[in-house]
């Protein structure tokens, strides 16, 4: 057990600072939106009143549309593509829908008779202005269609305008088609005339340059084509002699590595034949040849009847020897002539080479000499006959202008004409019921996210697990019921042992006697970290729960600020309590009260005392905690909040273990961690962390299934299907602690005792 803590304890708002992601923990985009479900509700709620009061205050307005067929045909100035067909303007369209929209046509439009007394422009100012703004054409986008559509309050006006506007330009397209023709006419003509004087001017050129070089006029392109054929016979011999310079280069260095060869020599010489350098053999060379073979036949021969240095063998030997020493004289001789005749040929080839690339230079500069004034000459005759090209185009399409004026105008057919809508355009209720849905999702989404992200809240036990680092002992429903106070919430495992929240205590209990064994975890400090969080219910409960399991269980209250476990029990606190033992006015056996109920004592504060911190923190508290240690099984000691004040920070240094008590929506995350460092700070082993409060519908505990504590605690009748009296089970070897009658509907009315309701767990 640990010592008193000695010095300051830390502040525990200097514990290192809580980072907002939880490692190891993460929600869904679902279970985020389903947790804040009602806040995306109210944002679809507004968004949709929004429009519905949008659609009742706006004032419809009117589309009318009329339609246009714009075909072109222009004037044909430049010549067709490879179908026939003249090249059209990738934007003529858009050009004229442009027309369509311009200053000019729309105040030809206005100036028409009836369109003065318009009410769409009453009290504007600039009414082209305004009916350029208001005026949409539309360009299609698969075909030759413009749409023209005007959009206003008064319907029979939008259909009047824009009849109006395609009458307009109309009639600005028929004037500017009248003088298409003409203007066009003109302008090649203009055209044409500079191009004859430019044509004049390159054949004089060119007329002077022949006269002034006349082996130009007279043969030159005979004596050009003699230079050509000559210099093309120069090329083809050079590639020849090229070609077999590398044929000889690769005959000599094979020849050359083959020297040690004679033989294979021999062989590669006898593929050679078609090369003209094959030498043939003497006779001479043959001759001892087959001298040697038939010496060595007869060698063998006697090697067969005599030994190997019988005299005979030995003239024999002599005489192989001679002719091996004859023929290698005549394989060297060989080589060497191969060898003289491969290098001869190879230089031979490079001499051939090298004549004829100076042959075809000398006759590559003759042509250059010639071909520069032949080349100023085609390139006059070319830009002559470019310019007579052109001039023969122009006189073409000015033939064809001049006989039909109107050729290729462009047509403008009206399609379809404008007339007064039925029905409004804007607004669209389907279309804004929708935006406003899906601005109120999206809006309800952001506010959602943005409230998780702000809410520091815990809410799951898997938060609080990945959070503190430290495991879920329990989960404990909420008990918010009508005339609950803080005796029955303190008593509820007692009151009502089949209920959802004495099963939860239970569980609590089981995780605690196998979380630690009994000899490590004698003394409990059930703590929270701010206020109002339930540690004193859950201390309360808690102690009923292991006393009816048979452990002597001891509860003590060291929450000299705000005391409740009188409260809970219905004690005196003024009379006896722990500040008394403190003090020396009394002995521990004489503060320690028993209760009722089988093998739980209490030991509440006593009168108040002016310094909680110091007393806890001494010596004789210290002894106190060590002596009920080995008086009880289990002594739960109830202390104030973590963060509030640092007595729990004292007493969790003696304790063996905490517990850590967190009320769910409202325990907040940094608070809660600043909580844990604190009791870790002082040498506190923090055993988990018990829910509290939890939401009954909330399936986020574990608590939302059908089952309870009171489906298993009842039997019904067979038979006549009438249920029998719920008879409670009894745990083995511990008496039924029901509370009787009368103690009950003390607790129930608030006599036992007397305490002020709340609906909050109490601490």
């Amino acid at each position: 057990m640990n010592g008193r803590i000695e010095g300051n304890l830390s502040d525990p708002a200097e514990a290192t600072p809580f980072v907002e992601t939880v490692e190891g923990f993460s929600e869904s985009l679902f279970e985020i939106l389903w947790r804040r479900r009602w806040t995306v509700l109210v944002a679809v709620i507004v968004a949709m009143a929004a429009g519905l009061i949008y659609l009742q205050r706006a004032t419809p307005l009117y589309t009318s549309t009329s339609r246009l067929y714009v075909e072109q045909a222009g004037p044909e100035v430049w010549e067709k593509d490879a179908s026939g067909v003249v090249t059209r303007w990738s934007n003529y369209l858009y050009t004229q829908a442009e027309l369509l929209k311009q200053s000019g046509t729309l105040s030809v439009a206005l100036a028409l008779p009836g369109m003065g007394n318009l009410q769409t422009f009453a009290g504007v100012d600039n009414p082209v202005t305004r009916l350029r703004r208001k005026l949409d054409v539309v360009v299609g986008k698969k075909d030759e269609i413009i749409d023209v559509s005007f959009t206003c309050p008064y319907p029979e006006e939008a259909a009047h305008l824009v009849n109006s506007v395609v009458d307009a330009y109309i009639t600005q397209h028929n004037e500017r088609r009248r003088n298409t023709s003409a203007e066009i006419v003109k302008i090649l003509r203009e055209e044409k005339t500079q191009r004859d004087a430019e044509l004049k001017d390159k054949l004089q050129r060119m007329v002077d340059f022949s006269q002034a070089n006349e082996g130009l006029a007279y043969g030159a392109s005979q004596e050009s084509n003699v230079i050509m054929r000559r210099l093309d016979r120069f090329q083809q011999a050079l590639d020849d002699a090229q070609l077999a310079t590398i044929e000889c280069k690769a005959f000599h260095e094979t020849v050359r590595k083959m020297a040690d060869d004679p033989v294979g020599l021999r062989q590669f010489i006898d593929t050679q034949r078609a090369r003209g350098v094959y030498i043939a053999a003497t006779n001479e060379a043959t001759t001892l040849r087959a001298e040697l073979r038939r010496l060595e036949r007869e060698r063998a021969d006697c090697l067969q009847r005599l030994k190997s240095d019988a005299p005979p063998i030995a003239a024999l030997d002599a005489e192989i020897e001679r002719v091996r020493m004859q023929i290698a004289e005549m394989d060297e001789e060989f080589t060497s002539r191969q060898l003289a005749v491969a290098e001869e040929l190879y230089l031979a080839a490079v001499g051939r080479e090298k004549e004829l690339t100076d042959g075809l230079e000398q006759q590559r500069q003759a042509a250059i000499a010639l071909n520069r004034q032949l080349s100023q000459y085609t390139l006059l005759r070319s830009d002559y006959e470019q310019t007579l090209r052109f001039c023969e185009i122009l006189d073409d399409k000015i033939r064809k202008l001049n006989v039909d004026p109107d050729v290729g105008a462009l047509t403008v057919q009206i399609v379809e004409t404008a007339v007064p809508a039925i029905e409004p355009s804007e607004p669209q209720k389907a279309r804004t019921m929708g935006l406003a849905l899906c601005l109120g999702l999206f809006a309800g989404v952001g506010l959602a996210l943005l409230r998780q992200w702000k809410d520091q809240r815990l809410h799951s036990t898997q938060e609080i697990g990945a959070l503190l680092g430290l495991p879920v002992l329990g989960a404990i429903p909420s008990m918010t019921a009508p005339k609950q106070t803080p005796a029955i919430r303190g008593q509820k495992i007692r009151i009502s042992p089949e209920s959802r929240e004495a099963e939860a205590f239970r569980t609590v209990r089981t995780a605690l006697f196998f979380g630690a064994p009994k000899d490590e975890a004698r003394t409990i400090l059930v703590t929270s970290p701010a206020p109002g969080e339930g540690k004193t219910t859950t201390v309360s409960n808690l102690g009923i729960a292991m006393a009816q399991a048979g452990q002597r269980t001891l509860i003590v209250d060291t929450d000299f600020r705000r005391p409740m476990q009188h409260k809970v029990f219905g004690l005196n606190r003024q009379a006896r309590g722990l500040s008394c033992v403190l003090v020396g006015q009394m002995g521990l056996d004489e503060a320690i009260e028993e209760l009722p109920m089988a093998n739980l004592f209490v030991l509440t504060c006593g009168p108040d005392v002016p310094n909680p911190a110091e007393m806890l923190n001494s010596d004789r508290f210290a002894e106190i905690v060590k002596t009920l240690a080995g008086r009880y099984d289990r002594v739960l000691i109830d202390s104030p909040p973590v963060i509030a004040v640092a007595d729990a920070q004292i007493v969790a240094a003696l304790c063996d273990v905490t517990v850590l008590v967190l009320r769910a929506h409202k325990s907040m995350r940094r608070v809660s961690m600043q909580a844990c460092d604190s009791l870790a700070g002082v040498g506190g082993r923090i055993l988990g962390v018990v829910v509290n409060d939890v939401p009954r519908k909330s399936d986020r505990y574990g608590y939302s299934g059908g089952y309870g504590y009171s489906d298993y605690s009842y039997r019904r009748s067979g038979g006549n299907g009438h249920a029998r009296t719920p008879t409670p089970i009894v745990e083995i070897g511990v008496r039924d602690q029901r509370p009787s009658g009368d103690q009950l509907q003390r607790l129930r009315a608030g006599l036992m005792p007397d305490v002020t309701e709340t609906d909050a767990p109490s601490d």
